[in-house]
């Protein structure tokens, strides 16, 4: 399912009495790692009224806060017990080689500020400090993050603005789902998206992630279907180091992965009972433990699910737990059918044929009369995802600039597939014969460029016989007169 982005502005209204319209992003979180208690006092002091500080006094604390926790920078001591400050910085940088880091010290000299600068510190403080030099530093510092997660962020609004994930349609039903997105994407409450397969419901997990305070966080997408029942857990939660066979090192999970952005869970249905009991306890107390691991670790994430199956039927069989269903239901959002928004198939075509013939480097610009007529007329029963494989196919293969009747899969002349599939189960086979017999002659007309000799030597009939099928059914070349 996909759409242009900016005709809908101006479109939603916020929910009634929603606080969410002042909502700011989360704040920056700065990590201060020094033995001297006094020191870590003064940071907080500095830095409390623009950022939340995190403290630890020595490396391997600072190591664990950073496993457990999101942070954007860390104010690093040179001189710590056990581990000095040079040992940590190259620990910090393993564990996440994005994340900047400033040295403190008593002493500065020019071979420890090489050293740092060689494993990657972005700058050097020198104690006594005051605020004037500190809070400048920090500010570039928490600003450089910053824009480097608005470069990711407009990355990807360009990808949806070339097309690649953009949400298109104008009927009813599309414009339900858009104010729906616009409304939940301020909050952070749960969404659990319902549809049919092809109906674009990681586009609207997407849409809705763009949309929100978390834009310039992670977007993680998981398909528990897709994943080995022996390795879900892991996938999701992460692991330590040797909690099974094969288990060489640490591995974050897809929650961690998604720390501070959304996560996106498809085919919710699929999920094990074991891993239905974790996301519940993920989803009811904010935390998870890594597979193997002995404590509990915060989480800040965003939950959206999505499914193709009926989970109330699923809770009735045994098969799904009602408590998470719950949790996950906070706010129901429903993919409409391609077959229930004909009226979009239009813009939809028009959509998939520019990203397309982009894509391949090919002058492709429409499509003919006749092949938009079956476009609209095919029930699509794998929703728009098989509307996008059709148009994809036709523009790669296409020798022209507008794709004809001929150029379309054979398939969608035939009258029993989609929502057309109740209309013909009423036809007889006389009547349901004729219905495909008039699209193949149409299309063999329009290949043979309307020549009715060339057409009837094609289908093999006397020229008489396609000329009585022409009449019969009022079949005239496109832009001539009646």
């Amino acid at each position: 399912m996909d759409a242009p982005g900016d005709s809908h502005d101006g479109l939603l209204q916020p929910l009634p009495g929603d606080p969410s319209e002042t909502v700011r992003g989360p704040r920056s979180i700065v990590l201060v790692v020094d033995d001297d208690a006094g020191v870590r006092a003064s940071f907080r002091l500095i830095l409390e009224d623009e950022y939340d500080v995190l403290e630890a006094r020595d490396g391997v604390q600072a190591l664990e806060v950073l496993r457990a926790d999101p942070v954007d920078l860390v104010l690093l001591d040179v001189r710590l017990p056990g581990m000095d400050g040079l040992q940590v910085l190259a620990r910090i940088r393993a564990l996440d080689e994005r994340l900047d880091v400033i040295l403190v010290t008593a002493v500065k000299t020019v071979k420890t500020a090489v050293a740092a600068m060689k494993l990657g510190a972005l700058d050097y403080l020198t104690k006594p400090f005051d605020q004037e030099e500190v809070l400048p530093l920090i500010r570039r510092a928490i600003e450089k993050r910053t824009l480097e997660r608005e470069v990711v962020a407009l990355r990807s609004e360009l990808a949806r603005r070339q097309g690649a994930d953009a949400l298109v349609g104008q009927s009813p039903g599309m414009r339900k789902v858009f104010q729906v997105i616009e409304q939940v994407a301020r909050i952070t409450a749960t969404v659990l998206i319902t549809g049919e397969s092809g109906t674009g419901k990681e586009l609207i997990a997407r849409a809705i992630h763009r949309q929100s305070p978390r834009r310039d966080r992670p977007f993680v997408a998981v398909n528990p279907a897709a994943i080995a029942e022996t390795l879900l857990e892991s996938e999701l939660f992460g692991h330590e180091r040797g909690a099974f066979t094969g288990a060489y090192q640490r591995k974050l999970g897809k929650f961690e992965l998604a720390q501070g952005g959304t996560l996106f869970l498809d085919e919710i249905a699929t999920l094990r009972a074991e891993a239905q009991a974790k996301l519940l306890r993920a989803l009811q107390e904010r935390e998870i433990e890594r597979v193997g691991g002995t404590r509990s670790i915060k989480m800040d994430v965003r939950i959206i699910a999505a499914t193709n199956a009926d989970l109330r039927k699923a809770i009735a069989a045994g098969a799904f737990r009602g408590d998470l269903y719950y949790r996950l239901n906070v706010v129901p959002l429903v993919a409409p059918p391609l077959r229930e928004r004909p009226g979009d198939v239009p813009l939809l075509v028009t959509h998939f044929i520019r990203r397309y013939s982009r894509e391949f480097n090919k002058p492709v610009t429409a499509v003919s009369p006749e092949a938009q007529a079956a476009l609209e007329e095919y029930g699509w029963p794998g929703n728009v995802r098989e509307l996008q494989n059709v148009i994809e196919r036709s523009v790669a293969l296409v020798g022209g600039p507008v794709i004809q009747l001929r150029d379309l899969p054979l398939d969608l002349m035939l009258p029993d597939h989609g929502s057309r599939a109740r209309e013909t189960e009423s036809l007889s086979l006389q009547e349901a014969c004729e219905r495909f017999e008039r699209q193949i002659l149409l299309r063999v007309l329009e290949r043979a460029g309307w020549n009715h000799t060339e057409a009837a030597r094609l289908l093999g009939v006397h020229r008489n016989t396609l000329q009585q099928k022409v009449a019969k059914w009022s079949l005239r070349r496109p832009g001539s007169e009646p």
